[in-house]
């Protein structure tokens, strides 16, 4: 028996679980502090990496509305992203300047590249990636156009400041006391 049928319980298959796209639920809009996230509200995503159960990568269905932002423009310490286009156009904007993308069309961000970047739809249709990063239990998520940076630890996840002020906490109430 191979190891991926231990792990399944199923023998002599090799069955890969099918999710069903259709069934995840839709997350809209921004959780952006107040006032820096407008551009984004036209933001839909499915979080398959959850659906899927997976631990060490997220990967999330991102459609762009015509107008809209995918996010802030942005770059990760502890985190790569990689993203390919599913469907539409949408320009990917970052430090060295901006490349229409298209369906096929891939593009990859180291952690700690500095690379600042995000996809802004200028079309009049929705544009569609799927967007696949690391899961890194300590993160900090720079934002160079804004003072913001988003910063997840022991402490839970929070935007802040650069210097550190807390701006908005994502946890509906404080962390457990060690």
């Amino acid at each position: 028996m191979g190891h991926f049928e231990r792990d399944c319980g199923v023998e002599g298959k090799n069955i890969m679980p099918k999710i069903d796209v259709a069934k995840i639920a839709e997350v809209s809009g921004s959780f952006y502090p107040e006032g820096l996230g407008d551009a984004c509200l036209g933001r839909h995503w499915k979080q398959l990496g959850d659906a899927a159960g997976l631990t060490q990568f997220g990967a999330n269905l991102v459609r762009v509305e015509p107008g809209a932002w995918s996010s802030l423009r942005h770059w990760h310490e502890e985190e790569d992203e990689f993203l390919i286009m599913v469907s539409g156009e949408l320009v990917l904007i970052e430090d060295d300047g901006e490349s229409l993308m298209r369906a096929g069309d891939c593009a990859g961000f180291r952690r700690q590249s500095g690379n600042g970047h995000h996809l802004v739809n200028r079309s009049t249709q929705d544009g569609v990636f799927l967007v696949v990063g690391s899961r890194a239990k300590r993160e900090r998520c720079h934002y160079p156009d804004v003072d913001l940076v988003f910063v997840e630890d022991e402490k839970g996840p929070r935007y802040t400041r650069r210097s550190g002020e807390i701006l908005r906490s994502l946890w509906p109430e404080p962390p457990p006391a060690s």
